[in-house]
């Protein structure tokens, strides 16, 4: 008998999320910053989909935008078979339960004048009925699933450490028995001896209570580590989305192979990668390029890339990828189109 097909807990389709510019003394509308310029993505249920690129090319803005933390332009979020971006407020509150946060900051994102009762019970006073004493009892459970000491329950977030802080943090997302939760960058601000508890914990999290993750990073290894599928991000878009041991063995898309050969491997006789060097800077999101994004820096880039925008496809079972050179459809000649991707730039063999 056949496995049936996984369970798809979220689905995004073309998200957009625009910031507008404004300018002059009449503050008039001369443009907007594309910061998530049409993403699309599946993350079945108990999946953990990384999510990398560099800083500033929209990684957290795709987080806050599924979770309705910010207003999406357009498009569509579908959790758990409700379309996020067209629910009512109310309707929204009462979907709030089912989708959680883990910020980057552990210290910005806990308020510092509430105990650690009060931070991680306050979910529960917002959208349960429990009594207090009921609270505190799943105050404490939660407490123990993080690894948190029960004695630790009336201290402020200043007493803690980094790490610790970040466990309130995983705590009071799990209060209220989330299905899907975002993990914005929650290693990025911790020492590296602690990254590797606070990613383990996850993990433990995930086997125990079924949870999907989104996890956000810049943390190449870390990613290789917890995710599953890595969807690779650049200015707005996603260039290359792949099963995690398939990307980072033989990564597809022109940038994801840069981004790939900056991992520093331990083992030197292990280092088989050439370290790629990219030449200029990220455009601005206000101004993207007319056609590929990463066409201004491409070393592969040919005539095609400068004028159309590649569509993320199926090039292989189960990899996608937003690349002309993948593009079997076209044909080679007046787009200057290579035959296959082991042409440079100008369209003849290496």
């Amino acid at each position: 008998m056949l496995d049936a097909a996984p369970k798809m807990l979220v689905q995004v389709r073309d998200l957009k999320m625009y910031f507008p510019v404004y300018t002059g003394i009449l503050r008039r509308h001369t443009g907007d910053v594309k910061a998530v310029d049409g993403v699309s993505f599946d993350i079945a249920q108990g999946e953990t989909l990384g999510l990398v690129g560099e800083s500033g090319c929209g990684k957290s803005t795709v987080g806050r935008s599924l979770l309705r933390l910010y207003e999406p332009t357009g498009g569509s979020v579908v959790i758990d078979g409700e379309d996020i971006a067209t629910l009512s407020p109310e309707a929204l509150r009462r979907k709030r339960p089912t989708m959680q946060m883990v910020f980057q900051d552990p210290q910005a994102s806990l308020n510092p004048r509430m105990t650690l009762a009060e931070i991680i019970g306050e979910p529960l006073v917002e959208h349960g009925n429990l009594s207090a004493q009921d609270r505190l009892r799943r105050i404490y459970d939660l407490m123990d699933q993080v690894g948190l000491n029960r004695r630790f329950a009336g201290r402020f977030p200043h007493e803690f450490s980094g790490g610790q802080r970040q466990r309130i943090g995983i705590a009071r997302a799990l209060a209220l028995n989330p299905k899907f939760i975002v993990c914005d960058e929650p290693i990025a601000a911790l020492d590296v001896s602690i990254q590797a508890q606070v990613v383990n914990l996850l993990e433990d999290l995930q086997d125990s209570l079924g949870l999907t993750y989104l996890f956000i990073s810049h943390d190449l290894s870390m990613v290789r580590h917890i995710a599953d599928r890595v969807a690779v991000m650049y200015l707005g878009r996603i260039a290359e989305l792949s099963p995690r041991d398939a990307l980072y063995d033989r990564p597809l898309h022109p940038y994801a192979e840069a981004l790939l050969s900056a991992v520093n491997e331990p083992d030197p006789l292990l280092a088989r990668r050439e370290r790629i060097i990219l030449q200029g800077d990220v455009p601005s999101p206000a101004r993207p390029p007319k056609g590929c994004n990463f066409s201004t820096r491409c070393p592969r880039a040919f005539a095609r890339c400068h004028t159309e925008k590649p569509q993320l496809s199926e090039v292989e079972p189960g990899r996608h990828v937003a690349c002309f050179l993948y593009d079997t459809t076209a044909q080679a000649g007046s787009t200057g189109r290579p035959e296959d991707p082991e042409h440079n730039q100008q369209g003849e063999p290496k």
